[in-house]
Formats: C-alpha cells, structure tokens, sequence
C-alpha cells in the first residue's frame, strides 16, 4: 500500500510516465489543444476584421503585409524538400509549392493573393516589391524559414501543421469579408483554394509526424514547433495591429494607406 501511494505521489507530481510515448490520439489531442489556445484566429486583429470593424486602408495593410508571408511559403517548402532523401515524400510535398507557385505564369496561390491585393484597392507594382512591408512582418516571417532551415525534417514539418486550423477561419473569413468589404469579393480565389488543399496538405503532415516523432521527446518537440509557428503568425498580426490600428504607428518607409 505504501508503495502504491508513493507511486500515486510521483504521478501527480508528474514524475511518473513523463517518458511514455504519447499514442496518437493523444499527440493529436496535444497538437489540437495548441490550436484552440494559441492560433491567430483569436487575435484581435482576425476579431476586428470578421466583425467588420476595418477600413479599406486596414485591410490594404494587411494583404500587402501578408503577401510577404505568402510569397516565402514555396521557398520554406523547397527547404523542407532539400531535407528529404526519400521520393514519396518529395513527391508528396512538391505539390506544395505548384499550389502557390503555379505550373507557370498567372496561376498558383500567389498570383490569386495578388487579386485579394487588386480587389482591396492596391497595385501590383506597390505590393510584389514588398518594399513597404512592416519590418515586424519580416523578422517573424524570416524567423519561419530560419525554424525551417536549421531543423530536422520532422520539426520542419510539425511547423507546417498550422494547416490543421486554417480551414474553419479560411470559411469564416470568406463569409465575413463578402458580408462586411463587398468590394473583396472579386479576390477571395486564394482561400477557395485553400479549402481543400489545407485539409489535405495538414492531414499528410499529421500523418508523417505521429509515425516518425518515435520517442517522447521528439512527440515534444512536435508539439513546440506547432507552438513556434502559431507565435510567428501571431507577431505578424501583432505587427499589423500596432502599425495600423492601436495605437496607429507605423515606421518610417512602411506602407501608409491613402484615405
């Protein structure tokens, strides 16, 4: 009896089973916890722009500033890539970079985020430069390839598994953005898009992490990638709020709508 008492102790304590291999539900259960905790669909910024409390020149910030996230996610994807010796995968994940790329001019995920830029009121000319990006924006989205870059395969993927969460704010958002900025609704191809390839690149992803993260600790480090990408899509939007919405300050050579 005492023995099972002092085991009950530990276990409380945390002390007991902290090395167990979490199966799968549970590492799915981990990796969802974060999103409902941590995704940048509670941001306040994401919060303002459903409920219909931007203006024209908001919204302009934010698709020009999230344009420089969007053009980087095929260079991420080729670095994942450059990780892999085995060809399934390659091929698998290529697909990736085809969705935003295209298979040439005029196509791919970017060329339709280039529309949402149009619809809101922007050039092509001011936004593909990126040159009036927020310098926030840059470091958190540089930080993103630097995650990518300088970790394993497995980490570089379990990053990627924000694509478990876009789906439902990819529909919210497109329900809220036609009902509230009728003007966006010519440029909302790029998250029609993503309905069905986000739902399927994360389920891949998902996939690949619960069968090769083999030991504990690297079901944990799984779970902190998943943190690390939530937190730099968090620093873009903090970013964005603070140049263009409270307080309202944005630095010198960034973008400054025109009323």
């Amino acid at each position: 009896m005492a023995v099972e008492l002092v085991a009950l102790e530990l276990a409380a304590q945390g002390r007991v089973g902290d090395d167990a291999l979490l199966s799968k539900d549970e590492l799915h259960a981990r990796l969802r916890a974060v999103g409902e905790r941590r995704y940048h669909h509670l941001h306040p910024f994401h919060q303002r722009m459903h409920a219909g409390e931007l203006t024209r020149g908001q919204l302009q910030a934010w698709t020009l500033n999230r344009y420089y996230y969007q053009s980087r996610i095929p260079i991420k994807d080729s670095l994942v890539l450059a990780k892999s010796d085995d060809p399934a995968f390659r091929r698998v994940w290529r697909k990736r970079i085809v969705d935003h790329d295209g298979n040439q001019d005029g196509y791919g995920g970017i060329e339709k985020w280039l529309q949402l830029a149009e619809a809101s009121g922007l050039s092509r000319e001011e936004v593909i430069p990126c040159t009036g990006v927020l310098p926030g924006v840059v470091y958190a989205v540089d930080a993103y390839l630097a995650l990518v870059r300088d970790s394993s395969l497995l980490i570089a993927v379990a990053s990627s598994l924000t694509e478990l969460f876009s789906r439902d704010l990819i529909s919210l958002r497109m329900d809220q953005l036609r009902l509230h900025y009728p003007y966006l609704s010519s440029g909302l191809s790029y998250f029609e898009g993503r309905l069905t390839q986000a739902p399927e690149d994360a389920a891949f992803a998902l996939d690949y992490v619960s069968t090769h993260a083999q030991t504990r600790r690297e079901q944990e480090q799984v779970i902190q990638a998943l943190e690390r990408k939530c937190a730099i899509l968090w620093a873009q939007l903090d970013a964005i709020d603070y140049a263009y919405v409270q307080p309202g300050n944005i630095p010198p050579g960034c973008f400054v709508p025109q009323v």
